[in-house]
């Protein structure tokens, strides 16, 4: 919460673009942006007419919107409690998330997930967070992020208000050789975003340049 610009953009550190190659990143970086600021311009907007009383047609418009965009289902409600709810839903931090079809690679993938509420949302889960259960994906997240933190009325989300507490989860690592299990946090793109609202865009894997041993700078895309 002491950032103060419109937009942040989050990277893994281990994702390395040779200078030559950074072309279609810096393209796919300003599409994945420009996406952000379209569906934030939509969120204001209908935000501005839920407060000026939207007619029922507009709330239908609205839902429709949530769910277009970001994945966002709701129970059955109508009235003043689905106008509440659909305030609650527009007025939340927004995240853009690019997606590389997926190779084997290790990442969070792409899901749709019932929340407490009964909603549907979109959300990036890991593997260790399916608690064994496989299922196949196409796609999957290398950290590529764009966020907009800011409200409609120019504040800043507070943004431990749109944390999941209770998604900590227990992940394999292995310490000086000796293989251990370890108790992880809310991740930052998981559990930390989990209240967001979620947009997933796919991009092309040459925006995707894993470096996670030093053998993997015997690829390619870093030999030319």
């Amino acid at each position: 919460n002491t950032l103060e610009e419109d937009m942040v953009i989050i990277r893994n550190i281990d994702n390395v673009v040779p200078r030559g190659s950074l072309g279609p990143v810096i393209h796919w970086r300003k599409v994945l942006a420009g996406y952000l600021l379209s569906c934030r311009r939509k969120v204001y907007k209908y935000i501005g007419e839920l407060k000026n009383n939207a007619d029922p047609i507009c709330l239908k418009e609205i839902a429709g919107f949530l769910e277009s965009n970001f994945g966002i289902t709701n129970p059955p409600m109508e009235g003043e409690e689905f106008r509440s709810y659909l305030f609650s839903k527009l007025n939340r931090p927004v995240r853009v998330c690019g997606m590389v079809p997926a190779t084997g690679e290790p990442g969070g993938g792409p899901f749709r997930v019932v929340d407490r509420d009964g909603s549907g949302s979109l959300q990036i889960l890991e593997s260790a967070q399916l608690q064994g259960k496989r299922y196949p994906s196409t796609h999957f997240n290398p950290v590529d992020i764009v966020c907009s933190f800011k409200a409609y009325d120019g504040t800043t989300y507070r943004l431990s208000q749109f944390r999941d507490d209770d998604t900590g989860f227990i992940s394999q690592k292995s310490f000086l050789g000796r293989e251990l299990k370890a108790l992880e946090l809310p991740g930052l793109w998981n559990g930390g975003m989990s209240r967001w609202n979620t947009a997933f865009v796919e991009v092309p894997l040459s925006t995707f340049n894993p470096v996670k041993t030093v053998m993997d700078l015997l690829r390619n895309v870093h030999n030319n």
